[in-house]
């Protein structure tokens, strides 16, 4: 089969590795689709935490069961998807219910080798059914599913502003997320394609410039004076982590979903007159991604929405690099098999 693997920051190279084997325990999956994460865009080009070089990237996926492995409910040739975070199952973390944040987590394309490869093998207990989806929807359930948990972080509310930082591919999905779970929703960005995708795609309640030096007050006049009561960071750029602070109103939660490399910083007067709850959201647990699905089968998220580029396994190569830059207007890069 064929393997395709990012060798340095900015270099891959196809490989022929042998055909998984059989084993009790572990499904072999044919993948047919991959999506490109801004997980995958950073680690190609040298700025993604917890990476190693060499690695085969994806962790987005979609295909069809070969071996089932032994899985309980499972038939072979039907449609699956993977949660892409294998836990230990023994570290104070998955002791208490929270294996997304597992002490020696092993996520699948970044820890461990992933999904840009014509077929993986799995542990069983991290297969879900497609109950019913495309491959392209099910391939989109993880990156909606780190929305969901960001949200299930920070407690959302029917009614309550929540104003997300960045209209990415996770922005955009935790905007979804805040969504449904009742939250008045302000998209936050530097890029007018974007929010205007965010207005006309995901019909959030208000979008924001951040360049525009009354951004601050914008977002103020947005919320009747108050500020939003959850403030979403899915950037992970150091200065939009430092400055979304100021958007936050007193007694409210601010989470971070985003990641970069640096020590973040806040002014701590700011930060203490408010009484800040600050949160972290890291990837998602099982609750999240049957959330997604459900939603997706109800109606309630459109996902080929954001599918906006499509290219086939061989010519990854080719086009990885465009993906990195605003101006191909990239959303979610989706690889065919």
């Amino acid at each position: 089969m064929k393997s395709l693997i990012c060798t340095t920051p900015g270099h891959f190279e196809f490989r022929e590795d042998s055909l998984p084997e059989p084993q009790q325990g572990k499904a072999t999956i044919r993948l047919k689709r991959v999506g490109i994460c801004g997980t995958d865009l950073h680690a190609f080009e040298g700025t993604q935490p917890f990476f190693n070089y060499p690695r085969i990237l994806g962790h987005e996926l979609s295909g069809e069961l070969v071996d089932t492995g032994g899985a309980a409910g499972f038939e072979p040739d039907e449609a699956v998807t993977v949660m892409p975070y294998f836990n230990c199952g023994n570290c104070i973390a998955c002791r208490s219910g929270k294996p997304n944040c597992c002490v020696n987590i092993n996520v699948f394309g970044v820890h461990i080798d992933g999904g840009m490869r014509e077929y993986i093998t799995i542990p069983v207990e991290y297969l879900l059914k497609g109950e019913g989806l495309s491959f392209d929807e099910l391939a989109l359930v993880e990156p909606l599913a780190i929305g969901a948990h960001g949200v299930q972080r920070a407690g959302v509310q029917p009614g309550e502003f929540v104003l997300v930082i960045g209209a990415g591919p996770i922005g955009l999905g935790t905007m979804e997320l805040a969504r449904i779970a009742g939250g008045k929703v302000i998209a936050l960005d530097i890029n007018e394609d974007r929010l205007r995708f965010c207005k006309d795609k995901l019909k959030v309640h208000a979008t924001v410039n951040g360049r525009q030096a009354d951004a601050v007050e914008q977002v103020k006049a947005i919320t009747n004076g108050d500020f939003p009561t959850v403030v979403m960071d899915a950037t992970g750029n150091l200065k939009a982590i430092n400055n979304g602070i100021q958007y936050l109103a007193h007694g409210g939660r601010y989470v971070l979903i985003g990641l970069q490399k640096e020590a973040f910083s806040f002014n701590h007067p700011e930060f203490h007159k408010r009484e800040t709850s600050l949160l972290s959201s890291r990837n998602a647990v099982k609750a999240d991604f049957e959330h997604v699905i459900q939603s997706m089968q109800a109606g309630r998220i459109q996902p080929q929405t954001y599918i906006t580029h499509t290219v086939a396994f061989d010519a990854v190569p080719d086009h990885f690099e465009s993906w990195l830059d605003p101006a191909t207007g990239v959303i979610k890069a989706m690889v065919q098999f």
